[in-house]
């Protein structure tokens, strides 16, 4: 990791800064923050599924991730590190980018989910499940790209290598997608 010149939190306003980027909470937790943060990303997908409208799903993850790199920057220097353990908000945010692939396989928005998240868990556990799964594992590994992306600037590298590692388990989502359908 590479050290920022901290800048202690002044405020609530720093102090909420900090919570949010880091997951709420969440990437304060034991045994691989990373993958906590991405277990709230998997809400946030139910979350945005279950809206009911592809509108929504795209703006809210436009907006999520440019929320993200402005918190994800605020927070770097807050805690005097790049990319620290604790900042989990990339992970969230990008989860939901592993369901492309299952958009893409099924060419159209899933209706009748409006305000449904069982639903939407009960009709696409298996697309849930395996973004996660691929999504660690892009995350964790960074082959190639995803490793170089890292290297941007502040809070845009902290955001754009799991941005990355989520087309890549998007990909394997729609795999599954596929073979489901058949």
């Amino acid at each position: 990791m590479n050290s920022i010149e901290p800048s202690q939190p002044r405020g609530i306003g720093d102090r909420l800064v900090v919570f949010v980027a880091q997951g709420f909470g969440s990437g304060l937790l034991p045994l691989g923050p990373g993958t906590w943060g991405s277990g709230i990303g998997v809400l946030w997908l139910i979350t945005l599924l279950s809206s009911g409208s592809g509108w929504v799903f795209v703006a809210a993850n436009v907006i999520a991730v440019l929320g993200a790199v402005a918190l994800c920057t605020r927070a770097e220097t807050l805690l005097g590190s790049h990319d620290p353990p604790s900042v989990v908000m990339d992970e969230i945010v990008a989860v939901p980018l592993t369901f492309l692939g299952t958009l893409l396989a099924i060419g159209v928005w899933p209706v009748g989910l409006a305000g449904q998240p069982f639903k939407v868990v009960a009709v696409f556990w298996p697309e849930l499940l395996t973004g996660f799964m691929a999504f660690r594992v892009f995350d964790i590994w960074k082959p190639g790209p995803i490793r170089r992306v890292q290297s941007l600037p502040r809070g845009w590298g902290v955001v754009a290598d799991d941005i990355f590692a989520a087309l890549a388990a998007a990909v394997v989502t729609g795999l599954v997608t596929v073979v489901r359908l058949r």
